[in-house]
């Protein structure tokens, strides 16, 4: 069986949550509150948690309950708030993405920034990008990655949203890391070559970020489909 890529859908901005409480009905604003008081309670007493390591803390069990409790337009944005208030360390951000449905691992991986685990959590936003979801990979190359992800890492997540069709305009950082990358000018004709070669269109985008990398002379060497 072929397996087809999720067609991509812009990455909605995170609400915060007196905007939330704006949108949200009343069952769900009670419940936002309860769950954000387990995940204070979580962060308060994050010296008293399990040593064994199997309970599942609450706020956890609400994590994976948001779409169904506040609806799925807004469950980023109620994940989010979740694993800031519970401050989760990267043991919790690892579990809850490495367990989680992709709409669950999408969300930690757009509370990173706001969580600031340094470079621990590249393990996670490396695992979005060698997947062919284009949610997930839309996701991981937001502000977190422009901080963290190393050149090569960096270079092949632009290439990454060329080839699934990820708008380059999802990579946070794409003028400023791209400007003056030789290297990234280079790979970015090979892959050009290769889609000539194949008979197939070469995204616009590239285009785009060639023009990024450095004037004029960088931007010749790559071919296009008239050549």
């Amino acid at each position: 069986m072929t397996y087809t890529p999720k067609t991509h859908t812009p990455t909605t901005p995170l609400l915060t949550r007196e905007e939330l409480d704006t949108l949200l009905g009343g069952a769900a604003r009670a419940w936002l509150d309860e769950a954000l008081a387990e995940a204070a309670h979580a962060a308060a007493h994050e010296d008293t948690a399990p040593a064994d390591g199997y309970a599942v803390p609450p706020w956890e069990l609400r994590y994976a309950a948001a779409g169904r409790h506040c609806g799925l337009e807004h469950a980023d944005s109620v994940r989010a708030l979740l694993l800031v208030e519970a401050r989760a360390g990267l043991p919790a951000l690892t579990r809850l993405y490495e367990q989680g449905t992709a709409a669950e691992r999408r969300a930690v991986l757009l509370a990173l920034p706001a969580l600031d685990p340094g470079p621990a959590a590249l393990p996670l936003v490396e695992d979005a990008l060698r997947t062919n979801d284009t949610t997930l990979v839309t996701a991981a190359v937001g502000p977190y990655a422009a901080a963290h992800l190393d050149p090569h890492g960096w270079r092949h997540a632009v290439l990454k949203c060329l080839f699934t069709g990820v708008p380059v305009e999802a990579v946070d950082g794409l003028a400023r890391r791209s400007r003056g990358d030789a290297e990234l000018a280079r790979m970015l004709g090979d892959f050009a070559s290769e889609r000539i070669a194949a008979g197939r269109p070469v995204p616009s985008g590239l285009h785009h970020v060639l023009a990024l990398t450095a004037p004029g002379p960088a931007a010749s060497t790559v071919p296009t489909e008239e050549t």
